[in-house]
């Protein structure tokens, strides 16, 4: 799809439907209505079409984003559901509840969208064009919220066209949504059931379901979401890295970004390009998976490439840094 795209408005029906699930297959993005605002679509799948909506977006943090499905047993596909999370889906989806599970290992979920880590926020929404787009589609698909980062969230089509025309390719229009809180954000993990968000479902429903009371998360100093709504700790390589590297020191790996490779680059132990053209909607798209496969490679360190400060060069930056800061033996120069 054109990174600067006409952006197109049609009233909700079986040809938007049909449209919306055409564009998201091409890696375009589309707005459509959920239960409490328009939300911003893309393939969950697809790397790039995730970096797209970023883009879109503006003053992007690559956050965990939630995955929504049309129904429970496509979750199955994403997730491991133990005996908690599918009594709560069983009872609450379709319905503003997200889950945050371990990974299933044939998740097709791009890295970007989990922000790296071995979890992921799944949700059946309740509202019928967004099923309808979803049955059509046939692939996940994660939708933040319509706007611009920091503005107000859209309730109808018009609120998306100003905020977005020109930045998005597709919006459907099912007119005015019923303006509520978010959903309620609950992790089932390692056999801990924690409340992550309060939201659009009662602690009290939730509790009554599974028999016992819904835990806290730990305070943590952390500043990057495990899942949407939840401070915690972000995705960190187990191999120290090394920022703004110029050369490739012995025993290293390489994380490049552009044409040119630094001196050392033949020997290191592996070798991966963020973008061999130096496009950032690119690099996004294949920080999470590149840094995961370097981590693999057996190499102590990584030599991490500068990357241009600026659009979404900015947030892998931020994401770059803060893998290395837990880390007292990262090595900045």
């Amino acid at each position: 799809m054109s990174a600067e795209p006409t952006t197109r408005v049609m009233p909700a029906g079986a040809d938007a439907v049909a449209e919306a699930a055409r564009v998201l297959a091409a890696g375009g993005l589309v707005a459509f209505p959920t239960e409490t605002v328009y939300g911003l679509g893309a393939d969950a799948t697809n790397g790039t079409a995730i970096a797209r909506l970023y883009t879109a977006k503006g003053r992007p943090s690559f956050n965990p984003l939630i995955a929504h499905v049309g129904n429970l047993a496509a979750a199955r596909e994403l997730a491991v559901f133990d005996i908690a999370a599918e009594k709560l889906a069983i009872k609450f989806w379709p319905g503003p509840l997200t889950l945050v599970l371990r990974k299933h290992d044939r998740c097709p979920v791009a890295e970007l969208a989990t922000a790296g880590l071995d979890t992921i926020a799944v949700r059946v929404p309740n509202h019928p064009v967004a099923r309808d787009i979803l049955r059509a589609f046939k692939k996940p698909v994660v939708a933040p919220s319509a706007n611009r980062s920091g503005h107000v969230s859209p309730t109808t089509a018009a609120h998306v066209l100003a905020d977005l025309r020109g930045r998005i390719d597709l919006i459907v229009d099912g007119g005015a949504t019923s303006v509520g809180v978010e959903s309620t954000i609950v992790a089932c993990l390692d056999g801990h059931m924690l409340l992550l968000r309060p939201g659009g479902l009662s602690r009290a429903n939730i509790e009554r379901v599974l028999g016992v009371p819904l835990a806290e998360p730990p305070a943590s100093k952390e500043t990057a979401p495990r899942a949407p709504g939840m401070l915690a700790s972000h995705y960190a390589p187990k191999a120290r890295l090394r920022l703004g590297a110029n050369d490739v020191r012995a025993g290293e790996a390489l994380l490049a970004f552009g044409a040119g490779l630094p001196a050392g680059a033949a020997h290191a132990v592996r070798v991966l390009n963020l973008s061999p053209r130096g496009d950032l909607v690119e690099a996004a798209a294949n920080l999470f998976s590149h840094l995961r496969t370097l981590d693999g490679a057996g190499a102590s360190t990584i030599a991490v490439m500068p990357v241009p400060h600026e659009g979404l060069g900015e947030a892998i930056n931020d994401r770059l840094a803060r893998a290395a800061a837990p880390r007292e033996s990262a090595i900045h120069e």
